[in-house]
């Protein structure tokens, strides 16, 4: 670096990072995008095997 490069950066604030909307956040840390239209019977068979899996935690969360 020469001399006085240094100083161009000392303004920034780098304390700052950008943040993701609320809206946007993955609250269940799995994302797996799904399209039906694509979508052979083992992926449809999966699919209900995941949302029958979800629903019985549900169900033993409520208890």
């Amino acid at each position: 670096m020469a001399r006085g490069q240094s100083r161009n950066n000392k303004g920034k604030d780098k304390s700052k990072l950008s943040q993701t909307p609320e809206h946007l956040k993955e609250t269940d840390g799995a994302y797996v995008e799904y399209s039906s239209e694509l979508a052979d019977h083992d992926d449809i068979v999966t699919r209900q095997r995941s949302e029958r899996a979800d629903q019985r935690e549900k169900e033993r969360r409520d208890k």
